[in-house]
């Protein structure tokens, strides 16, 4: 064999020299609780445990919403990308466990040579031409002991990066699956307004033919009839932007679906109803739900290793290398006993001049932890205020949609009675005109309040981590 028996037994003693110690701070979670409240300002604490988690979306209990996230899941090319990043990541992690353990190299050399007869030497004597043969079959061996923990600390900072690039990869996906929702109820409440705008532009063409009736009897002014034609004109201008404004929004979805914009439709269907109350929970448990508070904690971690990779510079590196094989001038004696060779022995590597620059390189990870932290703390401050500021959406939101649903009763209400008044020729056009531009006007208030609602519980959701 390459290594005698006695010196390959040598190895595991030398290898126990891993466990000796590990430079650097252990890692503690930053402190949060001078900056998390124990209750939300909105809302008080009513976690249900049968809610639904993870497809948070299923809670509207709309079959077309649940299609188009389940589309969005399977083709989003930005969720494909952040996915590649966290298998880029776990691959670095697994790339910096092998220095875990010894690196062999099966080196095959092998080379038939001519030297020459007219080298340069000291003393006239002549030296005649040759031809060599050499093969050679060896096993490298190289080894770096860790006994100050260096590559334990790096393992440990880029296992922490790739857990950082989950939780980003978590915040992706909630941040695909909120915006297809949020894009999904504006589409629908365009389609409310579709809806009215029709039911209008039908009410005023009628209103034109039996104007254009009372005119050619002569009981009403011909400005009666322009003014009548002016609305009908100007509520189909406004059905041709909302159209536009409807296919923006399909192209939006088909984007976040990843489907091309030319083959995607969604038939109209209006939004209607109230969305569903969503539990807060407790501030502590957002920030263990939120993947961009996850992400940011886990590079703190790893800053916090790399703090112990740069230490470990100040001591002593200690590396085995050894090599173990059969070298001949030729292939029929090559596996022979006599033809084996071998060498092992350790290398120490020790600095002497360069304290200055490994301090500053210290001093450089301690602030990058530092910075870490304060963008930790960030993210939980941004968490926090995002939770705060939804919970107020949903609540003034209820009490805008409440009182905008009184405002259009009445508004319609108010258009009807006018409407029969002015048949009855008890009031003039203008006042008919204005009654119903205002019932109008206050229907598409009142679809725009409802979409709003349903964005604002997305945002809630979302600012919640995706589930409760």
């Amino acid at each position: 064999m390459p290594f005698p028996t006695s010196r390959l037994r040598l190895i595991p003693i030398l290898l126990m020299g891993l466990g000796s110690c590990t430079v650097g701070p252990d890692y503690k979670k930053p402190d949060t609780t001078d900056i998390t409240p124990a209750t939300w300002r909105w809302q008080p604490s009513a976690p249900r445990d049968d809610a639904p988690k993870g497809d948070w979306w299923k809670v509207f209990h709309d079959s077309e919403l649940n299609r188009l996230e389940a589309l969005a899941l399977a083709d989003n090319q930005n969720l494909r990308a952040a996915y590649a990043r966290i298998q880029q990541s776990r691959a670095n992690a697994r790339a910096a466990a092998t220095d875990w353990f010894p690196n062999f190299d099966l080196n095959s050399r092998n080379k038939r040579e001519r030297t020459s007869a007219q080298l340069p030497t000291p003393v006239p004597v002549k030296i005649p031409s040759a031809q060599i043969n050499t093969f050679s079959q060896a096993l490298d061996l190289s080894y770096e002991l860790d006994l100050w923990g260096k590559v334990r600390r790096s393992f440990e900072s880029a296992r922490a990066q790739s857990e950082s690039s989950a939780a980003d990869f978590n915040n992706v996906l909630l941040t695909l699956t909120g915006d297809v929702a949020a894009t999904y109820f504006q589409l629908r409440a365009l389609d409310a307004d579709l809806a009215s705008l029709r039911r209008t532009i039908a009410l005023r063409e009628k209103s034109l033919g039996l104007i254009q009736q009372r005119f050619t009897a002569g009981t009403i002014q011909e400005t009666d009839v322009a003014r009548s034609k002016t609305e009908v004109a100007t509520a189909k201008a406004e059905l041709a932007d909302i159209k536009r404004q409807r296919q923006e929004a399909s192209d939006n979805l088909s984007l976040l679906c990843g489907v091309p914009a030319t083959s995607f439709k969604l038939a109209e269907r209006p939004l209607h109803g109230s969305p569903p109350s969503i539990p807060a929970g407790l501030p502590a448990s957002i920030l263990e739900r939120r993947p961009d508070v996850a992400a940011a904690e886990r590079i703190v971690a790893s800053r916090n290793a790399d703090i112990g990779v740069a230490t470990a510079a100040y001591f002593p590196a200690i590396s085995l290398t050894g090599q173990g094989g059969y070298l001949s001038k030729d292939t029929g004696s090559l596996f022979s006993a006599d033809s084996r060779v071998w060498s092992i022995g350790p290398s120490l590597s020790l600095p002497v001049t360069g304290f200055a620059l490994i301090k500053a390189n210290v001093r450089k990870k301690r602030e990058a932890r530092e910075e870490a932290i304060a963008n930790y703390r960030q993210a939980v401050l941004a968490a926090l205020k995002d939770v705060e500021t939804t919970l107020a959406q949903t609540r003034y939101r209820a009490e805008q949609s409440a009182a905008q649903n009184e405002a259009l009763a009445a508004a319609s209400q108010a258009a009807d009675l006018t409407r029969a008044r002015y048949d009855s020729g008890t009031v003039g056009y203008l006042e008919f005109l204005d009654a119903e531009r205002t019932r109008l006007q206050t229907e598409r208030q009142a679809n725009s309040v409802t979409a709003q609602r349903f964005i604002a519980t997305v945002k809630l959701i979302k600012a919640m981590g995706g589930g409760w």
